[in-house]
């Protein structure tokens, strides 16, 4: 067994150890880690919106570099700004305080295709009488299809002869 026998010096048991400099970064990655992590699966869920079944036409890409506003009419015929339900008559004022008045904000209306077409008329009438003036009828795109000869049942071909 050893013991500590002290020679007359007056000195403490402990050595004196400068305090550590360096700072562990462990565990800052590992919460960072884990926020990346919620943040990727967390983020495809905030975008899917109401779901509304969108008539499908032949029309051309809207474009823009800004996030418009999005109205959607669902088939029971509930109006939702953006994903919060909203009635008729507190629309305008919502589109206002979120807008600040702004009438060049891009509004895109998303209508569900068994919806009354007067039902979607009177949301984008009430839009548009509030002032707002880039507003847009949201649809999917159809499947490019060449129409049908009426006489031979064939699908019409070009002046080459391809179809």
């Amino acid at each position: 067994m050893g013991a500590y026998i002290n020679q007359g010096r007056k000195s403490s048991h402990r050595r004196h150890t400068r305090p550590m400099s360096e700072i562990n970064v462990t565990p800052f990655v590992d919460v960072m880690l884990v926020l990346l992590v919620i943040f990727m699966v967390t983020a495809p869920l905030l975008t899917v919106g109401v779901s509304v079944e969108l008539p499908k036409t032949k029309s051309s890409v809207i474009e823009g570099t800004d996030e418009p506003l999005a109205i959607s009419i669902d088939a029971g015929g509930n109006i939702f700004l953006q994903d919060t339900g909203v009635e008729l008559d507190g629309l305008v004022p919502r589109l206002q305080a979120i807008t600040g008045n702004n009438p060049d904000v891009r509004i895109f209306v998303r209508g569900d295709q068994a919806i009354n077409y007067g039902r979607v008329m009177t949301v984008m009438g009430l839009i548009n009488s509030a002032g707002y003036r880039r507003v847009a009828l949201v649809t999917r795109r159809a499947a490019n299809k060449k129409p049908r000869n009426k006489k031979t049942g064939d699908k019409k071909t070009d002046k080459k002869g391809t179809r």
